[in-house]
């Protein structure tokens, strides 16, 4: 650490000072500063003469003197720079890998967005009281605050072509990296399970009434379950695996083929049920059942539990919008969330209610609904739109982050492919059948539930990328684990970082353990706290992630210069 005692004289201005004060210690410029073996976006150290001005700019590090802050084109277009990225799986997309022009992402919002919990989540919203606009009107509120979220997490995968577990070693450190990786990772072995377990449900629907009615189908305590629905489940699970084989490219070949089969079905079990019940009249006459405060006691959980929903995609997106052409390939194919997820939930919302004319009473499990519609054709493929919206939905949102915080974690012993099965072994582990015991577990117990860990993530994330960074990063660093690398902060774990988000899941832990029900009561702050989780850690998060940036690095830029200068 370079320090001064030397009294410069009156007058001198500050460039000249800090020029005397180099010259006067014979300073030489650390190699991260004027080598030219860097990634070709950091042109400001290149051609521009280094400066006071512009030394005072860079960053202060733990363990470097400092962090060049690089001006970079939208889209990288050179990865020869690159040293030591462990895997192939993570190294930045090459020019001839971005390829996923906006349609396609789109399409890959459609493959998401199609599903069995999707189609749930604004039915359960009325049959909580809301009217049916309601229902949809906060689904559609949600996505939007979301679609926020994707936009800015997604820019770096865009522009610089890096996954997620590379995009935190920016903000976390090297090693740090793994502590978001990881816990992403956990949250999509559970909604692995979750999806493979619904898919497995349609199958039992298929089997003979002699065997559902056997010995077999009986629940089993210790299990939680039945040897037949567990059977149903792994059989599945199996068929499944063969869609994450070929990787990331036969996932998107997989998303372009089934988005336009799953909008066919869609529409068709929308005009099936419009027929049936003679127009959508009942739909639209059903009003809230909530007074004013009753509804906003339940939106603003409803909101969070909505927005949780596509949370865990809010982090990782970047491993898709890597891919992207663009900035603005990125950007438009995302408008399809709110779009399509809106359009969806009127379709779930105009079906449920249309069951209660059709068969006398609501049925808002789908399905439940498959064993009520029509013959055994018209079941099988029922069942066929069912696991097609499963499987697409469950490769893309919950197979593609674990896999890659595997191959990060590990990158000389794990590959895409094995990532993705560890985990789908971990999604058996989390008992999917009992998270979907009831609504209320699943809705205010799992999906509130995870936001508060990751929204802190992704609080830190865009508060360090935006704010701290200014959307420069230096992508050969990224890749290196010496000390004297840009995100080796302390021992390769940057502790603002690891704060932050302690700090930020904190205030929810209380609300968690009364839903939980490991308290029996806690104060109504709390409560209030934990049904806006995914809100409260995020900003939490992201303000003490840049206070305490802020406050650090003005002490190491008064320590360097010293206390007269």
């Amino acid at each position: 650490m370079i320090r001064s005692r030397f009294q410069f004289p009156i007058g001198m201005s500050r460039d000249a000072a800090v020029n005397l004060h180099l010259h006067h210690h014979n300073f030489r410029f650390p190699a991260c500063l004027t080598t030219v073996r860097r990634h070709p976006t950091v042109s400001l150290l290149q051609f521009s003469p280094i400066t006071p001005k512009l030394l005072l700019r860079h960053r202060f590090n733990s363990n470097t003197n400092f962090i060049p802050m690089a001006s970079a084109a939208d889209n990288p277009t050179d990865n020869t720079h690159v040293e030591n990225s462990g895997s192939d799986d993570l190294r930045p997309t090459m020019p001839e890998q971005r390829t996923l022009a906006w349609p396609e992402m789109a399409l890959l919002w459609i493959g998401l967005v199609v599903g069995v919990p999707a189609y749930y989540l604004a039915g359960s919203l009325v049959d909580l009281g809301m009217a049916w606009w309601q229902g949809i009107a906060t689904v559609v509120a949600a996505n939007a605050v979301t679609l926020i979220a994707l936009i800015l997490t997604g820019h770096p995968g865009t522009k610089y072509g890096i996954s997620f577990p590379v995009f935190a070693r920016s903000s976390f450190g090297i090693h740090g990296a793994h502590i978001p990786t990881l816990l992403r990772a956990l949250i999509g072995c559970g909604w692995y399970g979750i999806e493979t377990w619904i898919a497995g449900e349609a199958i039992f629907l298929l089997l003979p009434e002699s065997i559902k009615n056997s010995s077999f189908s009986q629940v089993l305590p210790w299990l939680g379950t039945s040897p037949l629905a567990f059977t149903c489940f792994l059989a599945f699970w199996v068929v499944q695996l063969a869609s994450v084989w070929k990787g990331m490219d036969g996932i998107r070949k997989l998303e372009t083929i089934s988005a336009p089969i799953l909008v066919f079905l869609t529409m068709g079990l929308l005009i099936w049920s419009c027929v049936r019940a003679g127009g959508f009249g009942h739909m639209l006459s059903l009003n809230s059942k909530l007074s004013s405060s009753e509804f906003w006691a339940l939106f603003f959980p409803s909101l969070t539990a909505n927005i949780s929903f596509w949370a865990t995609l809010a982090l990782n997106i970047p491993d898709f919008t890597r891919y992207a052409k663009s900035q603005k390939d990125q950007i438009i194919g995302q408008l399809g969330l709110p779009v399509f997820m809106g359009a969806f939930t009127f379709v779930g919302v105009a079906v449920t209610s249309s069951t209660g004319v059709i068969f006398g009473h609501i049925i808002s499990n789908p399905i439940d609904l498959l064993g009520h519609i029509g013959g055994f054709a018209t079941k099988v493929l029922a069942i066929f739109g069912i696991i097609l919206a499963t499987v697409t939905t469950n490769v893309a949102a919950n197979v593609v982050a674990p896999a890659n915080a595997l191959v990060n974690l590990n990158p000389s012993y794990f590959t895409f492919t094995r990532g993705a099965l560890l985990t789908a072994v971990i999604g058996i582990v989390f008992q999917p059948w009992r998270l979907l015991s009831s609504s209320e577990s699943f809705v205010y117990t799992w999906l509130v539930g995870y936001s508060a860990l990751l929204g802190p993530i992704g609080g830190v994330m865009v508060a360090d990328y935006y704010f701290i960074r200014r959307r420069e990063l230096i992508v050969e660093d990224l890749y290196s684990s010496s000390p004297t690398g840009a995100y080796y902060f302390s021992g390769g774990f940057n502790l603002t970082a690891v704060a932050a988000l302690v700090v930020g899941v904190l205030p929810v832990i209380p609300g968690f353990l009364e839903k939980v029900k490991l308290v029996s009561k806690v104060p109504q702050l709390f409560t209030v706290i934990y049904g806006n989780a995914w809100f409260i850690s995020t900003f939490i998060a992201g303000f003490c992630y840049l206070g305490l940036s802020v406050l650090l690095k003005r002490r190491k830029v008064s320590s360097w210069l010293g206390p007269q200068l």
